[in-house]
């Protein structure tokens, strides 16, 4: 699933190409995405003017004249930038075409995804009004993890993940922060130390920030709104290598599964 480095490179790639023009159509050629397309989007949409592109967790936000488009990638969705009379793939479901000639197309294979409207304020949308803070803004800090886990006996990764608490941090980014933190996965929440805390936090906006700078990481379906691929991967500490060797000291990866999501975790850095 793209994580909100991924979505965030998407932001980035598309809002240079979106502010500022003006809708000329929106095409619909399927519905059926996880919650269905809006009846009557397309009328809705001609004529406004996008003001720019925000994001909120792993949701972008649109912002238009009268009201803020609300799009999900979903488990496999893609935006990117084409010229409008290039053949449609597939699964390209959604096609927002500009006044200017250029065409916004949204690729989802598994139709996990969301196109959806607000007339009002996004931030009190049932489905943003409950999110955590951002992870790289100053609301996110040691102090505020501390008491978001103060009493929690989850596991420190299932908190992490845990949109309530902080949005964003998904499972490839939450297996390397607490890596990096040097602390064990499964070690329920309460149990962090205020220096535990700190590292933790620190860790999370560095490695959230690097993958951004570097485009995101590649999955299997992603590609940025350039159309390219991220290119993060490679450097990934312990996501997807179980078995193999940890980088900083050689013991063995291993594996468990939290929250029934995938965790590798180094036994030694992270005893």
């Amino acid at each position: 699933m793209p994580e909100l480095p991924e979505v965030e490179t998407t932001r980035r790639g598309i809002e240079p190409w979106l502010a500022g023009q003006i809708v000329r159509r929106l095409r619909v050629h399927e519905r059926r995405l996880r919650w269905p397309v809006p009846p009557g989007l397309e009328r809705r949409l001609v004529g406004q003017v996008i003001q720019r592109v925000d994001r909120r967790a792993k949701y972008l936000l649109l912002q238009l004249d009268k009201g803020t488009l609300i799009i999900h990638l979903g488990m496999s969705g893609s935006l990117r930038m084409v010229d409008p009379v290039s053949p449609r793939l597939k699964h390209d479901h959604i096609e927002l075409e500009l006044a200017n000639g250029g065409c916004l197309r949204y690729c989802d294979p598994r139709r996990f995804g969301a196109w959806l409207w607000t007339d009002g304020d996004p931030a009190v949308h049932p489905l943003l009004a409950g999110l955590g803070p951002e992870p790289l803004t100053a609301a996110f800090t040691a102090s505020y993890l501390q008491r978001s886990l103060s009493g929690r006996r989850q596991a420190i990764k299932t908190l992490l993940m845990d949109n309530h608490i902080v949005v964003g941090v998904g499972n490839i980014y939450a297996n390397e922060a607490l890596f990096l933190a040097g602390i064990h996965p499964a070690r329920p929440g309460a149990s962090l130390a205020p220096a535990e805390c700190r590292a933790l936090v620190r860790q999370v906006k560095a490695i959230l920030a690097r993958a951004i700078r570097q485009g995101g990481t590649t999955l299997r379906d992603f590609v940025g709104g350039d159309g390219k691929p991220g290119y993060f991967a490679q450097q990934l500490y312990v996501y997807g290598r179980e078995g193999e060797a940890c980088k900083r000291c050689g013991a063995t990866l291993e594996g468990l599964r939290l929250g029934q999501r995938a965790t590798v975790f180094c036994p030694a850095c992270q005893a």
